[in-house]
């Protein structure tokens, strides 16, 4: 929320300076976001008038004028403004004045006696963009006409001031006015507060809107008056204009600049209804299905049952409680008005605008709570200053009270309060601070009990009241208090690994982390993950971000994709982050969600070159094996087994999953061709995603004497068919019953005949095998070495249908 300082210190005026405030509120939970100045430093210019205008004698674009600036003499000044005549004020920089800089960090620039095309110029005449209070070139600044002549500009326009910008949290919504902040800088620093008065108008006639309320769980109270003979073109005050825009809002016409004014200074959103556009009453209730609305911003909108609407006996008029419709706005032709204000129950609103993908001041307060108390004291104060500004004779309140909520009372016990705070406190000072808050309360030695005023939405529980007495006291009382507990590092087991170490090995490996949204687009779930039903967020914060991811791997390729729109040709990265499964086995805790399981994932991406370019190795593009090998090397010495596999996002015949210790771990393949032509990829990257938990584990070395005998080698080669694998061969050899003595078998050959020999038929090839052998105990003859030999050709003729060769 912005606005300026000048405006809160009406309300409350505490003996503070700028900074001194800002950082109150800051330390009090209103945080202040920024801090600056209404206008930029400048000196030495001041208010005048142009007594006369004639055209420059050596130039078509140039006036020659002669300017009261109050110093006693005319001022020849030369002047290329289109607007500037006789008769009007403006600001006036004289000779020795110090503007702002033309550009950020730029000099001041400083106005001398010179001379234009030949005629000299006493000073300079400005515009809003010269002075940089606005962004306006289009000619002078044009001042009041009681402006006086040769007052500072500063202190006329009253550029001395700071515009605040808080950041409130949606507890906060009773300062989202400047009263309400004012409200707490009284209580804060015990300044008074000037308490605003809403004295009724005269009633000029007795007309009344029938208005109906259909829907109590909507519309809690509804307010409102007929005003009419109203002058719409009207001019708003200058004051007026001034606070909206250093609030961030445009003036727009009297009325609404009117509506906007009172929700900035009470936090009171209302409407203005054009009342000769009103069919018959109103009725408060909630949309139908297929109605539809044309809103002030211009968007059409459909409701249905789940949004509050106003409408009148031909069709809806006003999305309740965010945005008036287009059909009933006041226009320069209206004459008769109806004011509302209401009370919205705040779920009721709760984020019905983001559903159309706009937001407004008013959704924002009435989602968070609005005073329900003061709907009529409030028309009240909007009634008066339509009279003042745009005339016109009110009729008689119309006030409609069906459910306001019930504030229960809220018990502080002093000594639970000692304890949250973390140091003690008295009855007496928690009494005090609910007394400056201006909060009911009745005490009993150690417990004060607090009735909540109709503007506090956010005092429910005792908590509440606890954060209420350490934040006025101030949470610069809080002592410098060590921990009680010793704080003693934990200690990460031997066998398991930290995840800054497994980036660490990735990065070694060549790759590159990157950051991704753990929010991804629903067909990243489809594609990469086969995931039809993922896990919807309620309100993302974009259209495509809209569901929980289950992989890694979409993030990948879109990161891949980001670095190809820049002509990169070799991309290697990875990411370690959670990903999101249903799960109804999980259980609510504090650290877990019901039914919600959230799995720490390690997924890369190798695309391009398997090298960087270079001149001692060929070029070729990155292959299933290069990404097994890093994926072998990051878990190494943990022994792996590479089966084929399926996986939505890769190729069907490019795909492993990963083994560890005979489970799975993950899966590590080439991205499948559908996806690789969807996601227009010049070539197929080779992606893998494995459990971060296998990932840390790390075996912990153990000690094995050195063997007192040197290790035997025998050599085979056998015959198999083609769809014998390397690890069917190996499992095999070493499921021969050898008493332990074979140590290690390594595949070391693999012929394939051209053509079929009287030895090697069709469908068939020879496989080598290098047999080590170890006995610890003693050495082998060649009688026990010929009978493991033998022990392990028979295994495998039995287990895969191996023969010796010859």
């Amino acid at each position: 929320m912005q606005f300026p300082e000048s405006w809160l210190r009406e309300f409350c005026d505490p003996p503070l300076s700028t900074e001194a405030l800002a950082e109150l509120l800051t330390m009090a939970g209103l945080e202040v976001e920024d801090l600056r100045p209404v206008a930029p430093p400048f000196t030495s210019v001041v208010v005048a008038q142009v007594m006369e205008v004639q055209r420059h004698p050596n130039a078509d674009r140039l006036n020659v004028c002669r300017v009261d600036a109050g110093t006693g003499e005319m001022l020849q000044i030369v002047c290329g403004a289109p607007n500037v005549k006789a008769g009007i004020k403006v600001p006036c920089a004289l000779v020795g004045a110090e503007l702002p800089p033309a550009e950020e960090g730029g000099e001041t620039f400083r106005i001398k006696l010179g001379k234009l095309r030949g005629v000299e110029s006493q000073g300079m005449l400005c515009s809003a963009r010269e002075l940089k209070l606005s962004e306006d070139h289009g000619g002078l600044l044009i001042l009041a006409e009681d402006a006086p002549v040769g007052l500072d500009v500063r202190e006329h326009l009253g550029l001395d001031d700071t515009l605040f910008t808080l950041k409130l949290t949606p507890n906060l919504a009773h300062c989202l006015s400047v009263y309400g902040i004012a409200r707490e800088v009284s209580a804060l620093t015990g300044a008074p507060l000037r308490t605003p008065d809403f004295p009724p108008v005269s009633v000029g006639h007795d007309a009344r809107l029938p208005v109906r309320i259909e829907a109590p769980d909507l519309c809690g109270r509804f307010s409102g008056r007929i005003i009419r003979n109203v002058n719409p073109r009207a001019a708003t005050p200058a004051w007026m204009v001034e606070r909206l825009a250093r609030c961030g809002q445009r003036s727009v016409n009297a009325l609404v600049d009117i509506s906007n004014y009172v929700m900035f200074e009470f936090g009171r959103p209302s409407h203005i209804f054009d009342l000769d556009k009103i069919q018959g009453g109103l009725t408060v209730r909630w949309g139908r299905r297929g109605e539809q609305l044309e809103l002030l911003n211009g968007n059409t909108i459909e409701v249905d049952e789940q949004v509050g609407v106003i409408a009148d006996d031909q069709a809806v008029e006003s999305l309740a409680g965010i945005m008036g419709g287009e059909a009933t706005a006041t226009s320069d032709d209206t004459r008769n008005i109806y004011v509302e204000a209401a009370f919205w129950w705040p779920k009721a609103v709760a984020g019905r605008s983001r559903r159309y993908n706009f937001s407004t001041d008013a959704g924002h307060r009435f989602e968070r709570g609005v005073d329900p108390a003061l709907t009529v004291e409030h028309i009240e104060r909007i009634s008066q200053l339509v009279i003042d500004i745009c005339g016109g004779e009110a009729g008689p309140m119309d006030d409609q009270i069906l459910a306001v909520p019930e504030r229960k009372p809220v018990s502080l016990r002093v000594d639970r309060a000692c304890k949250v705070i973390g140091m003690p406190v008295t009855q007496e000072e928690c009494a005090g601070v609910f007394e400056r808050l201006g909060l009911a309360f009745t005490q009993e030695p150690g417990r004060l009990t607090v009735q909540p005023p109709s503007w506090r939405f956010d005092l429910q529980i005792e908590e509440d009241l606890i954060e209420e007495v350490i934040r006025v006291l101030g949470y610069g009382r809080l002592p410098d208090t060590p921990p009680l507990a010793p704080v003693v590092a934990k200690v990460r087991s031997e066998s398991r690994r930290g995840l800054h170490a497994v980036r660490h090995a990735l990065a070694a490996l060549d790759y590159q982390e990157t950051l991704n949204f753990s929010f991804v687009e629903p067909q990243w779930e489809q594609d990469f993950a086969g995931n039809e039903r993922p896990i919807a967020l309620l309100n993302p914060i974009a259209a495509p971000l809209s569901v929980m991811r289950s992989s890694l791997i979409g993030s990948l390729v879109q990161v891949l994709r980001f670095n190809l729109a820049r002509k990169a040709s070799r991309v290697r990265v990875f990411e370690a982050g959670r990903v999101f499964l249903r799960d109804d086995s999980v259980t609510e805790s504090d650290t877990t969600v019901a039914g919600l399981r959230q799995p720490l994932r390690i997924s890369g991406l190798a695309y391009g070159s398997s090298v960087e370019l270079q001149w001692g190795q060929d070029d070729r593009p990155v292959d299933f094996f290069d990404v097994k090998g890093d994926v072998e090397a990051l878990l190494a010495p943990l022994p792996l087994r590479f089966e084929p596999a399926s996986h939505p996002a890769m190729h069907p015949g490019r795909c492993a999953r990963v083994l560890m210790d005979g489970r799975e771990i993950g899966h590590v393949g080439e991205l499948h061709p559908r996806w690789r032509q969807r996601y227009e990829l010049p070539m197929a990257p080779v992606v893998f995603e494995l459990d971060a938990d296998a990932v840390l584990e790390r075996r912990l070395p153990a000690y094995e004497p050195i063997a007192r005998h040197q290790a035997v080698v025998r050599d085979i080669a056998v015959i198999v068919r083609d769809g014998v694998s390397h690890d069917a061969l190996l499992d095999a050899a070493h499921a021969a019953p050898t008493e332990g003595l074979l140590r290690d078998a390594v595949l070391f050959d693999v012929y394939r005949p051209k053509s079929p020999t009287p030895e090697i038929g069709v469908g068939e090839r020879s496989m080598a095998l290098r047999l080590e052998l170890l006995d610890d105990k003693g050495g082998l003859t060649d009688e026990r070495i010929d009978a493991v030999v033998r022990a392990v050709v028979d295994s495998l003729a039995s287990r895969v249908g191996a023969r010796l060769r010859a």
